[in-house]
């Protein structure tokens, strides 16, 4: 089982890392090696497989995997093109006479090409949107390798009972199933995978393979964590989570289980057929498999370290995949700036991040020494660029126009403009890309600047709640003392009060409710999609809720211009939340219910 780290559209960088595989794999006498989803071309591949240039290169792509093949069965994902659509496929809508594709696997065995399967349940929810671009398959496949049934299915296929693995169970006699896979990370999505597995492995009486990608895609971020679960749900095998991995293992095929039909396995079987197909012998003795599985089971991961490693893994993969040596980042001197030039120096190294501290009237000596203790722990460069004389120009230049005016956010925020203009400029003149530092607090309720503190090409922590971030910064702390070294950020940024320090005295609690009650309320709202009514009821005031929902709504237009961040939540802003920016739905009857009972208390 690999878990390969694909680039989306690389397909010879692609192509070359499974033939490395697949001969790794050769040398270990393995009888079958297999790849996750869409491993040729990468995942997702969107509007790249709307070009009919692109599905000739992926077939021509996939015969060099064939060629490499010789002496074993590979089972790889790919885009596989059909032919043109006569009739009406799935719930795709294709127009008549278009080619209609697929996400589909290889069965490929001693160089040719015996079979391949093509994913029947096609996910189309938060960050997937495999009906636009693929149709759904509508045949169950089992392959026959050494007398041994091995149903192949992809996926989404595996997640509900009564998708094709019931059908290669029941009707094809599948005594393994191997599931290739490009699942994205969110907090707590490993634990559930395994469980739901499990289930299928216990339910169908099946030695279940699960082979998942990992790495970095744009905002997602796959973790790896592959498991080999036998029949009764235990896991027998576990690759190592957020690095290419390859997990080798002897599975010993019991005798399978007999389970009465029940009324759903009598419907299927009436409905669905399952192709079969018997792999030829390859000519010469197989080494005697192990008596009992010989595969590692890599410890799973702390909560606070996988969402940590998540970060380093999607920081280190946007950097690498788009060609960046260099990434900066403004230091302010609060928990923010810091935890992500932690996590940048961890992914990228000390050497290529630079930091930038722009201090304006406003900042406090305190910031100031707490930004320079970071760039020293960590050992990076750094700029001083001091914004206090622009602003005052552009007070100067703005003076007629703004004259009997008050000193307000407009003031406040030019100095955020400020930075994120010196910022781009540094990225323009030597190609460093910009690393925001926003979290997803901020981000939820606009507490950020359109083309100031926004302004950037990666959001590093842009769905990291603030809670968390204190959470993380802490344990990348503890992680460092555990090493022997010193902590990397300094002690009194925990205990500083957040303040943005655009303007005398100021705190992030001037206008927002405390981060621990935000946090709740943005997590139960954005994530969860409660209601006003459900989060009054959760112990929070009626007036605090307005206030939140109203910014969360409100800023959507900001949302929507600023750069992509990597997903760790089970909703990230973005791909996953998609809010009309023209938007007159604001629960107008709660709202009004709300203030007649205030009046009325």
């Amino acid at each position: 089982m690999v878990q390969m780290n694909p680039t989306v559209g690389d397909l010879d960088g692609n192509v070359r890392a499974i033939t490395r595989w697949i001969k790794e794999a050769r040398q270990a006498k393995a009888s079958v090696v297999v790849f996750p989803e869409l491993a040729v071309t990468g995942y997702p591949p969107e509007d790249l497989v709307l070009r009919p240039q692109f599905l000739q290169d992926t077939a021509r792509a996939l015969q060099h995997c064939v060629a490499a093949c010789r002496g074993l069965t590979a089972i790889i994902g790919f885009v596989e093109q059909g032919g043109p659509v006569t009739h009406r496929v799935g719930p795709a809508v294709v127009p008549s006479g278009q080619t209609i594709i697929f996400n589909a696997a290889a069965i490929i065995h001693d160089r040719q090409v015996f079979a391949t399967y093509q994913k029947m349940l096609l996910p189309n929810y938060g960050v997937f949107d495999e009906s636009r671009y693929f149709s759904p398959g509508r045949t169950p496949l089992v392959c026959v390798r050494d007398n041994v049934s091995i149903g192949v299915n992809i996926c989404e296929d595996i997640w509900y009972p009564e998708g094709p693995t019931r059908s290669q169970v029941a009707l094809g006699g599948a005594e393994l199933i191997v599931n290739i896979n490009a699942s994205p990370y969110h907090m707590g999505k490993s634990h559930l995978r395994e469980q739901m597995l499990a289930e299928r492995a216990r339910e169908n009486g099946v030695v279940v393979s699960y082979t998942n990608m990992v790495g970095g895609q744009d905002e997602l971020v796959f973790d790896g964590n592959s498991l080999l679960i036998d029949r009764h749900g235990h896991v027998i095998g576990r690759a190592k989570a957020f690095e290419e991995d390859m997990l080798l293992a002897d599975v010993v095929i019991e005798k399978p289980i007999r389970r009465k039909k029940d009324s759903h396995t009598s419907r299927v079987s009436s409905s669905r057929a399952v192709k079969r197909v018997t792999l030829p012998g390859l000519g010469y003795s197989r080494p005697v498999p192990m008596p009992s599985c010989s595969s590692r089971i890599v410890p799973a991961l702390s909560p606070l370290a996988e969402v940590y490693q998540a970060l380093v893994l999607g920081v280190r993969d946007y950097v690498r995949k788009n060609r960046f040596a260099r990434v900066v980042i403004g230091l302010s001197g609060g928990i923010d700036s810091a935890l992500t030039a932690v996590i940048a120096v961890d992914a990228l190294g000390p050497s290529s991040v630079l930091g930038v501290v722009m201090p304006s009237p406003f900042t406090s000596r305190a910031s100031r020494e707490d930004a320079q203790a970071v760039i020293k722990a960590l050992g990076i460069e750094s700029l001083r660029l001091s914004i206090t004389s622009i602003w005052k120009r552009y007070l100067s230049t703005l003076s007629k126009v703004f004259a009997g005016t008050p000193f307000d956010a407009t003031e406040e925020n030019l100095q955020a403009r400020i930075r994120g203009n010196l910022l781009m400029a540094l990225s323009n003149k030597f190609g460093y890309l910009v690393l925001t530092t926003g979290n997803k607090s901020e981000m939820s309720v606009g507490y950020a600047t359109l083309y100031g503190d926004m302004a950037g090409g990666f959001a590093v922590i842009k769905d990291v709640p603030k809670t968390l971030v204190y959470e993380l910064a802490r344990f990348r702390n503890q992680q460092a003392e555990r090493d022997g070294g010193r902590i990397l950020i300094p002690k009194r940024v925990f205990e500083r009060p957040p303040s943005a320090e655009l303007k005398p005295n100021q705190t992030d609690q001037d206008v927002l409710p405390p981060y621990a009650e935000l946090d709740r309320i943005v997590a139960a709202y954005v994530e969860e999609d409660r209601s006003p009514e459900e989060i009054v009821q959760m112990g929070f005031s009626r007036t605090t809720v307005q206030r939140v929902l109203s910014l969360v709504d409100q800023s959507e237009y900001k949302r929507r211009q600023a750069p992509i961040g990597i997903k760790i939540t089970r909703r990230a802003l973005g791909k996953d939340r998609r809010m009309p920016i023209t938007n007159w739905y604001s629960w107008p009857r709660f709202w009004r219910r709300s203030a007649r009972q205030e009046k009325t208390i």
